[in-house]
């Protein structure tokens, strides 16, 4: 699929065929996308929970309040570890540079998603110490995106943008 094509074809999806599995190489290939993303300093601080057992995804989809992502297959969890970003960078690393490097994987992500005929929805709104509770994750490791993903159930129409000329300044 061409690049344009996988970006014009990403939606938020949340129905999925629950009869298709998500392969063991959809899944290594979503996660090697997400660690080609860039990072300051090449420190890339995301780290990755696979969530696939039934069991474990009805408990993070509890934790998310969000029953449907439970139907998911597949979930990941993206989260940070912001200590080698302060390390470096110090306040920026801790509280933006480490946030904006786990934002480019959970990209990479969801459009590695589309490229094999998967779909996603990236789930940002959740108590983070709910879900960091119900994967395991030990502070200060912080979950950040929450990503059920499967093959679409649902096309998921083209929600409205604003227009380019609304949110750019030329200069």
């Amino acid at each position: 699929m061409e690049f344009s094509d996988v970006v014009a074809r990403r939606r938020s999806v949340r129905r999925f065929n629950t009869k298709l599995a998500v392969s063991d190489a959809d899944v290594t290939a979503l996660l090697e996308a997400a660690v080609t993303a860039p990072s300051a300093g090449n420190i890339q601080p995301w780290r990755f929970f696979v969530v696939r057992s039934a069991e474990a995804r009805e408990r993070l989809a509890g934790a998310l309040s969000q029953r449907w992502a439970a139907a998911a297959p597949l979930v990941l969890v993206v989260a940070v570890d912001p200590r080698p970003s302060a390390a470096r960078y110090g306040d920026r690393g801790e509280y933006l540079y480490c946030l904006q490097d786990t934002a480019a994987a959970v990209e990479m992500i969801l459009l590695t998603a589309v490229d094999r005929g998967l779909a996603s929805c990236w789930i940002g709104a959740f108590d983070d110490r709910a879900v960091a509770e119900a994967i395991g994750a030990v502070p200060p490791v912080t979950p950040i995106a929450v990503l059920p993903i499967g093959h679409p159930a649902e096309s998921g129409g083209r929600p409205t943008r604003r227009p380019i000329d609304e949110i750019t300044t030329w200069l």
